[in-house]
């Protein structure tokens, strides 16, 4: 038995490795403190998580003490996707957009305005509205996690705070194409 279940976890790590899986591992970003502004609470919250957790960049409250500023505006909404023979509706489009910039402390434009845009698709009833908005509510912070996942990454392209001509980084605008609905 032992023996069935140490090669099993072999062959796991051995599928793992072919397919480029690898951990996060350890941020070396160009900014040493990060100050970020105009995020809600939750996703403000991640973002000190991950960037403290990840790196050995702090998180400080003054854009005086910081070495970049990372400034980001957020917002959501929902338009109807489906619609019944009688004109009710059946599926919800929920839309999260995360709109940021990156400066550093003398003002130089280390990301330019840039975009992230998550879309998700929920089914809807009028039976089940209570839970209908708590299942909204869940695909909202899923969203939510899931900005803060590429914006780190995209935190992570930054290479110098003083970026010579031609290697500064370009603005990121992509709008998700919405999945087509279950059949």
């Amino acid at each position: 038995m032992t023996r069935r279940s140490f090669l099993t976890l072999a062959c796991s790590a051995v599928l793992l490795s072919a397919c480029g899986f690898q951990l996060r591992g350890q941020q070396d970003y160009a900014f040493k403190r990060l100050a970020i502004t105009g995020a809600s609470a939750p996703v403000a919250a991640r973002l000190t998580r991950m960037v403290q957790g990840g790196s050995d960049t702090v998180i400080v409250t003054s854009s005086a003490n910081a070495d970049a500023v990372l400034s980001i505006s957020e917002g959501r909404g929902n338009s109807v996707l489906t619609l019944n023979s009688l004109g009710v509706v059946e599926e919800y489009a929920l839309d999260y957009w995360l709109n940021y910039t990156v400066r550093g402390a003398d003002g130089t434009v280390l990301i330019p305005p840039s975009a992230i845009h998550l879309n998700r698709a929920m089914t809807y009833s009028d039976q089940f509205s209570q839970a209908k908005a708590s299942e909204s509510d869940l695909l909202y912070a899923d969203m939510q996690n899931d900005a803060v996942d590429q914006l780190m990454r995209r935190l992570a392209v930054v290479h110098s705070l003083h970026p010579a001509p031609g290697q500064e980084v370009p603005g990121v605008n992509p709008r998700a194409p919405l999945p087509p609905p279950p059949l």
